[in-house]
C-alpha cells in the first residue's frame, strides 16, 4: 500500500525509519504523556515553531490499550490536516477525565463487581472518545499508526495497521471504535463489538484489551514495516531498509511495580480464583503478570538486537519499574494517585537511560545519560531526518542541556 495521507514524507527520501511505541497501562498512560510532552516541546523550541507536532516526525505510532488512545490523540486530523491534541493536551486529558472514567469504588464493591462483570461500564470513556474522534478513521491518521486489540471469538490477535487499509478495506474502522477495543482490558471495561462491511457482508468484531496480545507494541511495529519492505512498498524503497540500522526507535512504557514483596510464592500459594483476579490493594495479579512479561520481553530482545549490531543509540526504551504497590493500579484514579503518577513522569526523564535485567528483575542504567539529555539528541536527529527527507540541508545544533 501507498501513503495517501501521511503528513510525514516517506522513509524513501531519507536515511531513517522513525517509530514511536507506546505501552498499555490505564490511568498510568500519565507517565507517557508526561515524556512525549518532553519531547513535543524540544521539538518546537527546536524548530521555533510552536505549531509542530509529535505526528510530524515519525514514520509509524504503536500503542496498545491507553497507549492505543495515545496513538489515536497523536494522530487524529482536525478539520485542518493537523494533529487534533497536542501532547500537552493529553497529560490534562488524563489529569481532568481520569476519575470520571474510572470512578472509584470501595474494595468490596469492587469484589462484587468482578463477580458479577467488570469494574466499570466504560460509558463516559466510550462517549468521550466517539466525542473527540467523531467519524475519523483508521485511514485518516495523519501518519502511520499500529494498534493491536484480540478478538475473543476467533481467539486471536487483531492488528489494526493503517498500512494495510487500502487493501482490506474492512479494517478501516472507526478510530474510536478502535481505541474502545483495545482499551477493554478484561475485569475492567466490558470487550467492544462492533462491525464493518466485507464482500458486502458484515465484517464482525469482538475485541478485547490489545494487552493480551502486546502490552509493549514496538515489535509489532517493526513487525508491519518489515511487510512493507517484503512486498516492496516504494514508499521504503531500497531493500537495505530491512536492516535494522535505518531504525530509530522510541518506546515509552507506563510504569511496573516491581518491588521483591509485591507477590511471592507463599502468598500466591494461598489464592485462588479471586485471589489471582483481584489482591489486596486493588491490583490484578494476573493483568499485572501477563502485561509486564510481555513488556520486558520486547525490550530485552529489542536492546539485545540494537547492541549487538553496535546501534543502540538507535532505541530508547524509557520505562519506571519502581511504582509503589498500592499506586500501581490500572484504575486508581485519586487526585493523590494522579499526583504521583504525575511527578513518577518527571522523576523518569531525570533518571538515566536504562535497560531490563531478565536475571535481576530491575531495570540497570547502561548509559550515563539521563533519558531526557537523550530525548533532547532524538529531537534534533528527528529535525535533520525531516529536513532530509525535504531536500534541506541537516542542521548543527549547539550542545543543549535540559531546561535551557
Amino acid at each position: 500500500m501507498e501513503r495517501t495521507k501521511s503528513i510525514v514524507q516517506p522513509p524513501a527520501k531519507g536515511e531513517l525509519i522513525t517509530v514511536l511505541s507506546i505501552d498499555g497501562g490505564g490511568i498510568r498512560g500519565l507517565i507517557p504523556a508526561i515524556i512525549l510532552d518532553f519531547l513535543e516541546t524540544q521539538l518546537k523550541e527546536l524548530e521555533g515553531d510552536d505549531n509542530v507536532r509529535i505526528a510530524d516526525y515519525f514514520d509509524v505510532i504503536a500503542g496498545t490499550s491507553t497507549g492505543g488512545l495515545i496513538t489515536a490523540m497523536l494522530t487524529a486530523p482536525d478539520e485542518n490536516r493537523r494533529p487534533l491534541f497536542a501532547a500537552k493536551e493529553i497529560k490534562d486529558f488524563y489529569l481532568q477525565k481520569s476519575h470520571k472514567i474510572f470512578h472509584q469504588n470501595w474494595l468490596v464493591t469492587k469484589l462484587v463487581k468482578t463477580i458479577c462483570g467488570p469494574l466499570y461500564d466504560g460509558k463516559y470513556l466510550r462517549s468521550s472518545i466517539r466525542k473527540k474522534l467523531k467519524d475519523t478513521r483508521l485511514g485518516d491518521t495523519l501518519t502511520d499508526v499500529v494498534i493491536p486489540t484480540f478478538d475473543i471469538r476467533r481467539l486471536q490477535p487483531v492488528i489494526f495497521s493503517s498500512f494495510e487499509v487500502n487493501e482490506k478495506p474492512y479494517m478501516n474502522a472507526l478510530l474510536s471504535d478502535i481505541c474502545i477495543a483495545t482499551s477493554a482490558a478484561p475485569t475492567y471495561l466490558p470487550p467492544h463489538y462492533f462491525e464493518t462491511s466485507r464482500d458486502k457482508k458484515p465484517h464482525k468484531f469482538n475485541l478485547i484489551d490489545g494487552g493480551v496480545v502486546a502490552n509493549n507494541p514496538t515489535l509489532i511495529a517493526m513487525g508491519e514495516i518489515a511487510k512493507q519492505l517484503i512486498h516492496k512498498n516504494q514508499n521504503f524503497a531500497e531493500p537495505k531498509s530491512l536492516d535494522y540500522q535505518r531504525y530509530m526507535v522510541i518506546s515509552i512504557g507506563t510504569g511496573e511495580c516491581k518491588p521483591a514483596t509485591k507477590y511471592t510464592a507463599y502468598k500466591a500459594s494461598r489464592w485462588g480464583l479471586f485471589g489471582w483476579w483481584l489482591n489486596a490493594g486493588g491490583s490484578a495479579p494476573l493483568v499485572d503478570i501477563f502485561t509486564q512479561a510481555s513488556s520486558d520481553m520486547v525490550d530485552f530482545h529489542l536492546s539485545v538486537v540494537f547492541k549487538g549490531l553496535d546501534i543502540q543509540t538507535h532505541y530508547l526504551r524509557i520505562q519506571e519499574n519502581s511504582l509503589e504497590r498500592t499506586l500501581a493500579s490500572l484504575d486508581i484514579a485519586t487526585k493523590k494517585n494522579l499526583n504521583y503518577l504525575s511527578k513518577a513522569g518527571e522523576y523518569l526523564l531525570k533518571k538515566k537511560v536504562s535497560t531490563v535485567d531478565l536475571e535481576k528483575g530491575e531495570f540497570v542504567p547502561y548509559r550515563e545519560e539521563t533519558n531526557e539529555e537523550v530525548l533532547i539528541e532524538f529531537a534534533k536527529t528527528l529535525i535533520n531526518e525531516k529536513r532530509v527527507r525535504a531536500g534541506l540541508p541537516p542542521r548543527v545544533f549547539e550542545e543543549t542541556k535540559p531546561g535551557t
